[in-house]
């Protein structure tokens, strides 16, 4: 009896959810806790708990550099595996950390960690899947790995609750045993031997040149890049705009949640519509409905006192358009570079991550008090990111699924 699981298998795509959901987890639990860790860590100004946020996306940057051409090199499971192990000790760290130093430390940790569990389920897609079905696939991933951003934030309010947030990191720990159990049993290894490229620093060189040569890989890791950092700083702020701004208190998990589900229904529309449709078109028009949406948005501050209503109602449309983007940018990006799936994966998830950790943290950072920041980095990335596609697109033309 094969104990596999089968490719095509709904098995399959869940546990490619679980493997992106590490990330996701990661993020959107700690969201709940982080104005009661920065109180407890004795952070110097409300805005750097939000460091905990962008820790882990700068480990998980650097991360992927290493764990994409180890898994050209070695296969997808040892850097699952590798990486998991890395995810476990990073949260012990932060389980036991006693200052804020210490949990950035124990973040960034983690960060790494999470880069071989996306890296992996990024390359086992691309090793089975190319064009119009692996964005399907995506799109089946991702509409149900948008659990996670709902769930999460009532997992960590609820533990908060009922313990403290150190138990927030016990639930990582617990998370990424399970994960490791299912991936030894059930997942086969889907990097022959065969087709493996050693590990050399000529060859990620190679890579890069590779992947920064190709205009389509280029222009869609840069759009990627720029959504990104938008959705970065929105994460980043999220819990002071709820909680602080607009008072809701422990219903921050249940609002949170319910944008996050417009991500999800989006995902499976596009798995719907994209092989009818195409990705570059999906694309264009979610990203001018983003970029024209927050242009009003901003521009209805000047106006109107923003209620909260209105910032959920736009909260929604823009988490709707985040997921008609993510799985066709990436699946766009990920195209031309089958051969090198893993090494490409990587230095798209790296430059992607360079431009985003950057513009996410400032976003954030800027906070103060107002939805300005947020609604701004928005506008400008996302019709930022519209020029860069048109642009990028016109010698393209008829060359993109």
């Amino acid at each position: 009896m094969n104990t596999r699981v089968e490719s095509d298998s709904k098995e399959f795509i869940a546990l490619m959810a679980i493997l992106m959901s590490v990330v996701s987890i990661s993020i959107d639990a700690m969201l709940p806790a982080l104005g009661t860790i920065g109180r407890e860590l004795h952070t110097d100004h409300p805005n750097q708990a939000q460091y905990i946020i962008s820790s882990i996306f700068i480990g998980m940057a650097l991360g992927q550099l290493v764990c994409g051409p180890l898994s050209d090199a070695l296969g997808r499971k040892k850097i699952l595996y590798g990486g998991l192990i890395l995810y476990f000790a990073g949260s012990i760290i932060c389980l036991l950390s006693e200052n804020i130093n210490t949990m950035l430390a124990g973040r960034f940790i983690q960060g790494l960690g999470v880069s071989g569990p996306y890296i992996s389920c990024m390359s086992i897609i691309r090793d089975k899947f190319s064009g119009r079905p692996m964005a399907k696939v995506m799109s089946l991933v991702m509409m149900i790995f948008i659990m996670a951003p709902v769930v999460a934030p009532a997992l960590g309010q609820g533990i908060i609750l009922l313990l403290s947030w150190q138990y927030i990191f016990v639930l990582y720990i617990v998370y990424a045993l399970g994960v490791m159990l299912w991936i030894y049993l059930r997942l086969e290894e889907t990097l022959p031997v065969s087709q493996r490229i050693p590990f050399r620093i000529s060859t990620l060189i190679s890579g890069t040149k590779t992947v920064i040569s190709n205009r389509q890989c280029m222009t869609y890791t840069i759009c990627m890049g720029c959504m990104f950092g938008a959705l970065i700083g929105d994460l980043n702020s999220a819990q002071q705009i709820f909680q602080i701004q607009f008072g809701v208190g422990e219903m921050f998990v249940v609002y949170f949640g319910l944008q996050a589900l417009a991500f999800g229904v989006s995902s499976h529309i596009n798995s719907k519509l994209v092989e009818k449709l195409g990705m570059r078109h999906i694309c264009g028009r979610a990203l001018s409905i983003m970029a024209i949406s927050s242009i009003v948005f901003f521009g209805v501050h000047f106006f109107f006192p923003i209620q909260f209503w209105m910032f959920f109602i736009y909260g929604v449309v823009v988490l709707f358009c985040v997921g008609l983007l993510f799985g066709n940018l990436n699946a766009l990006a990920m195209e031309p570079m089958g051969h090198i799936a893993g090494i490409a994966s990587a230095i798209i998830g790296a430059i992607s991550n360079a431009i985003a950790i950057p513009l996410g943290t400032i976003i954030g950072q800027m906070y103060d008090g107002t939805l300005m920041p947020m609604v701004s980095g928005f506008s400008i990335l996302s019709f930022s990111a519209l020029l860069i596609m048109l642009f990028g697109d016109r010698k393209l033309e008829g060359h993109i699924p």
